[in-house]
């Protein structure tokens, strides 16, 4: 998808004519796809201009405290900003799609509904009941360990991030890091480059991986390198909320 395309088609549009095909191969080869431009400019600024707005998060967390690196994040309070809950509802059946099929494939029984809604009430009946969206900041010498994202008993396999500042001019460094430890293997590294308004779709603990001896679980983490200059502002959108 050209930038032109993203500026003139509505989001659900947009991530709808995605090479969507291309997109689960990737996922199911590397554990990672990149995508993009999703976002228009103007959309990246509004959400980065929503890091100021105190009213829109239900918690910052300095992440040097806690060990996970440095920089900090906010997680949206409900009701979501409508574009936030836009790309969550938008994502949700293609990605449930993928999902399903992951989860047949390493024998798990549990099967994601078509609706985004249907899932969320699932997780507000096991408790997990806080919205799990957020926005990250970094600035120099800030990282991200690697990490995944559980927040409770259950888990949707794949999350989406996107960049809203432009690499090479609005910070240097910062690259997306994506690790997997195959069985009996040493772990594997991958670094993500995004433009823009571009997204990364990813596994968040495990993804199937079919070997000689049939389909195996493949672990997989997340982080973010250092930060060089200027400040990274990100989206992330995870769909199963927390505890």
């Amino acid at each position: 998808m050209t930038a032109v395309a993203a500026g003139e088609a509505g989001l659900a549009a947009r991530i709808e004519a995605l090479d969507w095909a291309r997109l689960s191969d990737d996922l199911d080869e590397q554990g990672v796809a990149v995508v993009g431009p999703v976002l228009t400019g103007p959309e990246c600024r509004t959400l980065k201009a929503l890091y100021a707005d105190e009213i829109a998060f239900r918690s910052r967390i300095v992440m040097a405290r806690h060990g996970f690196g440095r920089g900090e994040y906010k997680y949206f309070s409900y009701p979501l900003p409508p574009l936030v809950a836009d790309l969550r509802a938008a994502l949700w059946p293609r990605l449930a799609h993928i999902a399903n099929r992951w989860n047949e494939a390493l024998g798990i029984e549990a099967r994601f509904p078509r609706e985004h809604a249907d899932y969320l009430a699932a997780c507000h009946a096991a408790g997990q009941t806080r919205p799990t969206p957020l926005m990250l900041k970094y600035g120099p010498g800030d990282y991200n360990c690697l990490h995944q994202d559980l927040y409770g008993d259950l888990v949707f396999p794949l999350q989406a991030v996107f960049l809203l500042s432009h690499p090479g001019e609005d910070f240097g460094g910062g690259e997306l890091v994506m690790t997997e430890q195959r069985p009996r293997m040493q772990s594997r590294a991958q670094v993500v480059n995004l433009q823009a308004g571009a997204c990364a779709i990813f596994a968040v603990n495990q993804r199937p991986v079919r070997g000689a001896r049939g389909v195996y679980r493949v672990n997989m983490r997340h982080g973010v390198s250092r930060v060089d200059s200027g400040e990274r502002y990100t989206l992330g959108v995870i769909f199963h909320d927390a505890k």
